[in-house]
């Protein structure tokens, strides 16, 4: 049993002073071990968010290599899902030239990026713009090329035709061919023949009456007429 001082008697009482230093022992202890389980679990996350892979992918990305680098982001973001993550896929897509793949991945970190500073958040939509901008050079590139449509050759006036002289007309004997033979009836043989037939007719006719005898029937010489006996 614990006793109490009396009362006009100076100083605490003995039972006050044991509670009193019970008191102080549990605070000091208190104090000290919440700094350290403070520091504990701050260096368990410091380590959990410093992955050696973080850093391999941070000299893959300063060397150059961005595929390199875009690997072990990509595998980081597949097993923590954090959002940085995104951003540094992007940047890796923006370095190897593929437009789409990197606003892809920018679009989604400012989706998932809760309470994102204003001027990140503009940092990265001026990385969008300059993607959009090679978008549309890769299109222009990529789209064919008309050939200009080429100007015809100037066409050369012809000369004038020259005058020709009229030729007279031929008649039908000339312009029968050279080599053409002529019809038998205007032949010179044919008529000759003709002649003679006529001819040889005609003396046949007067030997056959008698003309070429020496006298006629009445005594009269042929062809001429006797008067009397």
């Amino acid at each position: 049993m614990t006793l109490l001082n009396t009362p006009g008697s100076s100083g605490p009482r003995p039972g006050l002073r044991s509670f009193a230093a019970v008191i102080l022992a549990f605070s000091l202890v208190t104090v000290g071990i919440v700094p350290s389980q403070a520091r504990a679990a701050k260096s368990k996350a410091h380590k959990e968010a410093t992955d050696p892979r973080e850093m391999q992918a941070r000299e893959a990305y300063a060397a150059g290599s961005y595929k390199e680098a875009l690997d072990i982001y990509t595998r980081l973001y597949a097993e923590k899902l954090h959002p940085t993550y995104l951003r540094n896929i992007g940047r890796c897509y923006q370095n190897l030239g593929e437009p789409d793949r990197a606003i892809s991945s920018f679009r989604e970190y400012l989706r998932k990026a809760k309470n994102l500073p204003a001027d990140e958040r503009a940092e990265v939509e001026g990385y969008i713009g300059e993607m959009e901008e090679l978008q549309k050079k890769n299109a222009a590139a990529a789209a064919p090329t008309r050939p200009l449509p080429q100007a015809a050759p100037p066409v050369e006036p012809s000369p004038p035709p020259s005058l020709v002289q009229p030729r007279p007309m031929a008649t039908a004997e000339q312009s029968a061919p050279a080599n053409a033979e002529s019809p038998f009836y205007k032949r010179a043989w044919f008529w000759a023949l003709v002649g003679g037939v006529v001819v040889a007719g005609t003396v046949g006719g007067l030997w056959a009456g008698g003309a070429f005898s020496a006298k006629s029937n009445n005594g009269c010489p042929n062809g001429t007429l006797c008067v009397g006996p």
